[in-house]
């Protein structure tokens, strides 16, 4: 029996998913917190939020692009029929039971919600061991950890009332993950960019100038999980954004400006390296700076801008469209960098605090919106049939 077409690449149905789960934890939070209604959820609206943007919109967007990039990595067939089902169904049930389980209780409620990144972590990790292709074993790797900063999520939920550890460790692996990838996509796409134009300057070949960078940046992620108001987290946080900017200086993006695909994925990264700078700044000088605000260039900000930026990439490369942003793309752009520009202006714009953020969730959350409206077509259906 052949599987339909939504099922043939882990980016068709987790892209789409993934891309109305990041609207939802925009757009369900925004009345939440205004006290309009309350969701049937075991954890308190701000974690419900955040664990719905990180394990729901964002996991089902890794699963998209590492279940599509692993077959590139290893020559072989691309995960898809029952076994991308199987994956697509657990996530599902995590989104339910998330949502939806208080009465289940945080036991079931965590195996329901655990099962997806470790299953994901394992079929990953399967497909670089059976390829033999061990250096791609790291993002699997970081998988794993996900699943089980998931299961930390709960656990301290559950005991404490707040997951505010499991949060930044969460929110940690995932820029990690994004620094990774971005780090390997970014300059290889601009240099493909380049070359087919016969530019003189290319970007730089990671080395250990940048293999250095990146141990910085983990381990001021890590000790920001657990000592997130200290000195030596703010040290390490501020060298880790000077070397990410440093790098990016690296990568020829200026170069690559006509090409919007291609500049957004340089703004994503510049974006997460500012993060770097506000997140110990705000720390350090609470009277100028806000914490909310800073983190929020990574969440809304970097988050947002990479996910949105891989998503239409690899949409329109793996759908045989030309890698080139047309309007739909643009308004894409300009409406996450909005949402951005918005939710880390509003804790500065006294009266105007509650329209900015009103105007950043709506604006954030169609970004998203706009995306799933747009690519629906050509990510679930045959190209006979999206026209």
């Amino acid at each position: 029996m052949t599987s339909p077409h939504w099922l043939s690449g882990g980016f068709r149905p987790f892209f789409f998913l993934g891309a109305l789960a990041m609207a939802a934890s925009v757009l369900m939070w925004v009345p939440v917190y205004s006290g309009l209604f309350s969701l049937p959820t075991l954890f308190v609206p701000r974690d419900w939020h955040v664990h719905t943007l990180i394990f729901g919109g964002v996991m089902a967007i890794i699963a998209g692009f590492g279940l599509t990039a692993v077959a590139n990595w290893t020559g072989r067939p691309p995960v898809s029929g029952a076994l991308l089902l199987a994956l697509v169904l657990l996530w599902l049930a995590g989104r339910v039971a998330v949502t939806f389980g208080a009465p289940l209780g945080p036991g079931p409620v965590a195996v329901l919600d655990v099962l997806f990144p470790l299953s994901l972590a394992a079929v990953m990790a399967r497909e670089v061991i059976a390829a033999r292709n061990l250096r791609n074993l790291k993002i699997a790797a970081v998988i794993g950890l996900l699943a089980l900063a998931d299961l930390g999520f709960h656990l301290e939920a559950a005991q404490t009332g707040v997951a505010d550890v499991s949060l930044r460790a969460s929110l940690s692996l995932v820029i990690l993950l994004i620094l990774m990838i971005g780090g390997r996509i970014i300059p290889a796409f601009t240099r493909n960019w380049l070359n087919a134009r016969k530019a003189a300057k290319l970007p730089v070949i990671f080395n250990k100038a940048d293999a250095a960078v990146m141990v910085l940046s983990g381990a001021a992620l890590a000790l920001w999980t657990v000592l997130p108001d200290a000195l030596a987290t703010a040290v390490l946080m501020l060298l880790a954004g000077a070397g990410q900017i440093w790098r990016l200086t690296r990568w020829c993006g200026f170069a690559a400006r006509r090409e919007p695909l291609l500049l957004i994925l340089h703004i994503g990264h510049l974006i997460l390296a500012l993060g770097f700078l506000a997140v110990p700044c705000a720390a350090l000088l609470p009277q100028i700076g806000d914490a909310t605000a800073s983190v929020h260039l990574w969440t809304a900000g970097a988050i947002g801008i990479m996910t949105l930026a891989v998503m239409t990439r690899a949409s329109r490369g793996h759908s045989g469209h030309p890698l080139t942003a047309d309007r739909l793309d643009l308004a894409i752009f300009a409406l996450v960098i909005l949402g951005t520009i918005a939710r880390v202006a509003s804790p500065h714009a006294g009266d105007a605090a509650r329209a900015l953020l009103d105007t950043a969730a709506l604006a954030w959350a169609g970004a998203y919106l706009a995306f799933a409206a747009g690519y629906a077509r050509r990510l679930l259906l045959p190209p006979a049939k999206a026209g």
